[in-house]
């Protein structure tokens, strides 16, 4: 039984004492605390793969923040690598793969990767969903199969993705077959988090905007339906980064929550996604300012959105160099702000 089931209610519809809050990437980042472990490891994906370790840094924003919700502390790139993809993390770059996909031989070596090939987050959240002992909710997570697609053909991060994007283009049946791969790859992971006690998951589109709308619809939209329909056991939420073209799209996913970005406009939004609840969409930015400036920007969105079905958090993950007092002040706004 949860003690703060705030989120759980918000985003069934139903009147809360005060909107909802907790940070994108705010396992990890900003804190010392978090810093602390992952110096005395030999690198991220080391904490991502040991399950104690992983809960620790989970809980700990939830200790020290004060929010509504635990996330799990893991990564997007663990479902390549459960396919046979294998990734590295490097320090200020950022994910690499020393191998990318490239041809249908590359793609016939890879699997469908079930939850047990990423057995390592799964322990992960049966530990943390103990030791939280029903404080928050915990919040499991994925990549969209297009963003997941998109570093397994590039290889890391890029401006343009222009071979990822390439590539639906020059062999729209690859693209499609590899795409089916990492979205049965998705299902099978998430609904290992569930059992394992994730109470809402959420899927990341982080590069989203990057796609026409034409071509969103056919390689990312189809996708992210299919792991939406498939996952009926928890609430979940949609956040594609710079997808304005596909808000009215969302309408029709079966999602409970629409993550928006700080440059969607909270009122127009309201307007096209009907009978869901909102999530964001403070300006990470914003929280570098002066504790006037972040309180009349807390007070400015919490008015947009008005006083139901919201989720308050920011446009994207918490930049790394945000001064935690800051964040701190930044949910205690809320919640003063946002008591009826």
């Amino acid at each position: 039984m949860l003690k703060n089931d705030l989120i759980l209610r918000t985003i069934r519809g139903e009147k809360t004492e005060r909107t909802p809050v907790w940070l994108m990437r705010q396992a990890g980042r900003i804190l010392p605390e978090y810093r602390a472990v992952r110096n005395a490891l030999s690198g991220f994906k080391e904490l991502v793969e040991t399950p104690a370790l992983a809960a620790e840094v989970t809980i700990q924003p939830v200790d020290i923040l004060q929010v509504d919700a635990a996330i799990i502390f893991s990564d997007i790139l663990v479902i390549p690598e459960a396919m046979g993809l294998k990734y590295e993390m490097v320090e200020k770059r950022g994910p690499h793969f020393p191998e990318t996909i490239k041809s249908k031989a590359d793609v016939n070596k890879l699997k469908v990767a079930m939850a047990e090939d990423v057995h390592y987050t799964i322990d992960a959240i049966k530990l943390t969903k103990k030791e939280l002992n029903g404080r928050v909710p915990l919040i499991g997570f994925a990549g969209a199969p297009w963003t997941i697609f998109a570093y397994m053909i590039e290889g890391g991060g890029s401006k343009t993705f222009s071979k990822a994007r390439a590539m639906l283009y020059t062999d729209p049946e690859l693209s499609h077959q590899l795409l089916q791969m990492i979205t049965d790859s998705t299902i099978n992971y998430l609904k290992g988090q569930i059992a394992a006690g994730a109470d809402l998951v959420q899927i990341f589109d982080s590069w989203a905007g990057i796609l026409s709308p034409a071509q969103y619809e056919i390689f990312s939209l189809k996708y992210i339906k299919q792991i939406c329909d498939a996952i009926d056991e928890v609430p979940k939420t949609v956040f594609a980064k710079d997808a304005y073209f596909a808000r009215k799209w969302f309408n029709d996913i079966n999602c409970q929550t629409v993550g928006l970005d700080w440059c969607m406009d909270i009122g127009e939004t309201r307007k096209i996604i009907k009978d869901k609840t909102l999530q964001g969409n403070l300006d990470p930015c914003a929280l570098y300012g002066s504790n006037e400036s972040i309180k009349i920007a807390v007070k400015s969105m919490i008015d947009q959105f008005g006083p139901t079905r919201h989720i308050a958090n920011l446009g994207h993950g918490v930049y790394p160099d945000t001064d935690p007092e800051k964040v701190k002040y930044f949910v205690e706004c809320v919640k003063e702000l946002s008591r009826c």
